[in-house]
């Protein structure tokens, strides 16, 4: 693998990233925009990583794949995020050919992983909703733990494949990418060479990357929804609408951009309208995530107060 790196990269030994603009009062604004983002998403999602570790009310299934969430969120930004604050107010752009690999594998990686498991989070609401009384037994910590490596060998596994199908492209210049990372659709733009095979590998990886965890989410929400009508109790539905609102939001705000991003076909892609999409389900989606799912969470606020010693008053 790393001599096929090296072979490539003897006609290509670096990208530049044109980033967002070339107005310099511009990239200030986005800087200091993006910063507060980063440093809110590492707080936010690491409060909730600490405070699920540290309150044993919160160590259920539900919360130990938002605790898995958090940690993906949090690796998913430093993926991208540190080095485009960097090259927002520095005057070089670039990237060695063999980061920009790495960087492209890792962020498929951690992608992959995330989309999985939102379907394996909507399976855990199901069963939490459909079945309460067998929800401990069914939810056992070896299938939790067992969801979760499977949710990261898809990530590894299929991401070698997009990494390995993209950079096996001759790239003999120009070495521009318009965009703020190295990510597949606009590596493709600089092959030296036909990319149909890889809009159709890329078409394909997507239907089952992005269309068969959806499916899997979709078809827990309608068992979710049947059993929710059966409900008498308004109080009932309420919290059972409240327990999914979250997770729906979430994969709304993450999946949807990535499946307009990596199942349209190369030649109709737009560079502005593919960035705008990566700063969704990259930036906004582990920023909002924090927020969503502890505004909308009373375990999470509890242990909070608890945890900063506010809620003895009330207690």
């Amino acid at each position: 693998m790393q001599d096929f790196l090296w072979e490539n990269q003897s006609s290509v030994s670096e990208f530049i990233l044109l980033g967002f603009s070339k107005d310099s009062q511009i990239n200030t604004i986005l800087f200091n925009i993006f910063l507060f983002l980063y440093v809110s998403t590492l707080v936010g999602n690491g409060l909730i990583v600490t405070l699920i570790h540290l309150d044993s009310r919160l160590h259920t299934p539900m919360y130990f794949f938002l605790s898995v969430l958090s940690m993906l969120d949090m690796s998913y930004v430093t993926t991208t995020v540190p080095q485009m604050l960097v090259h927002l107010v520095c005057q070089k752009k670039t990237i060695s050919y063999v980061g920009c690999v790495a960087q492209m594998y890792i962020f498929l990686v951690l992608g992959i992983t995330e989309g999985w498991l939102f379907s394996v989070m909507a399976y855990d609401r199901y069963v939490a909703i459909c079945y309460p009384l067998r929800y401990k037994v069914i939810m056992s910590p070896w299938l939790c733990g067992a969801m979760v490596v499977f949710c990261g060998l898809w990530g590894v596994s299929c991401s070698l494949v997009y990494t390995v199908f993209t950079m096996r492209l001759p790239y003999c210049g120009p070495n521009e990418i318009n965009h703020f990372f190295c990510e597949v659709p606009a590596i493709l733009k600089l092959a030296c060479a036909d990319t149909s095979l890889n809009d159709q590998v890329d078409f394909i990886l997507g239907f089952i990357l992005l269309l068969v965890p959806l499916s899997f989410i979709l078809a827990s929400y309608i068992r979710i929804f049947a059993t929710i009508l059966r409900v008498r109790s308004a109080q009932g539905w309420l919290k059972a609408f409240s327990t999914c609102a979250s997770h729906i939001t979430v994969v709304t705000v993450f999946c949807g951009p990535a499946m307009f991003m990596y199942m349209n076909p190369g030649a109709n892609a737009s560079p502005e309208r593919d960035k705008k999409l990566a700063l969704f389900y990259n930036v906004i989606s582990a920023f909002l995530n924090p927020i969503i799912y502890s505004l909308r969470n009373k375990d999470v606020k509890r242990a909070f107060l608890k945890l900063t010693g506010w809620g003895r008053t009330t207690e």
